[in-house]
């Protein structure tokens, strides 16, 4: 044991949340500390390990029937969910186990009526985690109801937060649908093409809010076949925009009428400048190619003019923080800044 160890650990027990307490002079274990000796010490031998706690211990019996339990409410009330899973996953090993579990689960949840309920109550607890906005433009001047899928990685969130806090007690109902570590050019994980034909059966929404990119960069099929493209020049940007144009047409076969694509503002670091460079340029050849009812939202301009990153912007009259401090993502306050751009995009098309 090293003297800097030894000093940690002497540290640790002075404190009245140490691990060890004294013994007293009758040498009783739970008392108070020992008489110092002649040099004001406490012996090391008058400390004792604290006395186990009181009541009945558990047994691996017992934590097995705890996990068992686990098991038979998430196939109650979420078992659909596994096999849904699977529909999301790239054709593979993976694939086919989650599909072994997913099918009997599935089963047994659409013969039980306890999914929908369980998915009302998680959706409600979600947004509870603050105050409610007053209901927005978004409800106003007799507008027709609206379901607002809101989706995408982890860019996408907290904006799908105050997107529903904004549209909470109006006629837009938000349902958000992260996927947190996805990518249109990663499909080891999730199959983008696949989930958006899922989202569309299950949410089928009105309008479409995406905003995702923090996970690209990877090779792509060539358009026409050819083999693999590398990130980033104008063949993978070319395929990149394919992929997009197909999920955006994937929604619109859906239902919906209006889907709005977020372009990502640069990043802190300057390697990955060029994957989000190569990402919106893709977004806004894909959504010039799918013409009306399709359309860009600038988030480069507003969050770091020039493509020049910085962490804050003026907001208000105020210089405001407005990225993580991974120098990706938004936070709320940056969130605050893209909610109020997508607002009046769907605002301008509910003609509010």
């Amino acid at each position: 044991m090293t003297d800097e160890t030894a000093t940690d650990q002497d540290t640790r027990g002075d404190g009245a949340g140490g691990p060890a307490a004294a013994v007293p002079a009758g040498g009783v274990a739970g008392g108070g500390p020992a008489d110092p000796g002649p040099d004001g010490s406490v012996p090391h031998d008058t400390f004792a390990v604290p006395d186990p706690p009181a009541g009945r211990l558990g047994r691996a019996r017992d934590a097995l029937l705890v996990v068992w339990l686990a098991v038979v409410l998430l196939v109650v009330f979420q078992g659909g969910a596994v096999r849904e899973g699977a529909e999301e996953l790239a054709p593979g090993v993976g694939r086919d186990i989650v599909e072994a579990v997913g099918g009997p689960t599935g089963w047994v949840a659409d013969r039980l009526p306890f999914s929908d309920p369980a998915d009302d109550v998680f959706a409600r607890l979600e947004t509870a985690g603050g105050p409610a906005a007053a209901p927005s433009g978004g409800g106003g001047g007799g507008a027709a109801a609206l379901t607002l899928l809101v989706t995408g990685d982890s860019l996408e969130m907290p904006l799908d937060t105050e997107l529903a806090r904004r549209y909470a007690g109006s006629e837009v109902t938000v349902e958000r649908d992260a996927h947190v570590g996805t990518g249109i050019s990663k499909s080891g994980l999730v199959d983008w093409s696949q989930l958006s034909r899922r989202q569309a059966r299950r949410f089928e929404p009105g309008a479409v809010v995406v905003f995702i990119g923090a996970n690209e960069g990877f090779p792509l099929p060539a358009p026409g076949g050819g083999g693999q493209v590398p990130c980033c020049g104008a063949e993978w940007q070319a395929a990149y925009a394919a992929r997009v144009g197909e999920l955006i047409e994937t929604y619109r076969r859906g239902g919906a009428e209006h889907v709005y694509w977020l372009t990502v503002p640069a990043p802190r670091d300057g390697a990955r400048q060029e994957i989000t460079d190569a990402v919106n340029a893709a977004v806004l050849a894909a959504v010039e190619a799918a013409g009306d009812g399709a359309e860009a939202i600038d988030l480069v301009e507003p969050f770091t003019p020039g493509g020049d990153y910085r962490d804050a912007i003026e907001v208000d009259g105020r210089e405001r923080i407005v990225r993580e401090s991974d120098g990706i993502h938004l936070n709320a306050d940056g969130a605050a800044v893209a909610a109020d751009l997508v607002e009046q995009a769907i605002a301008a098309d509910r003609g509010e």
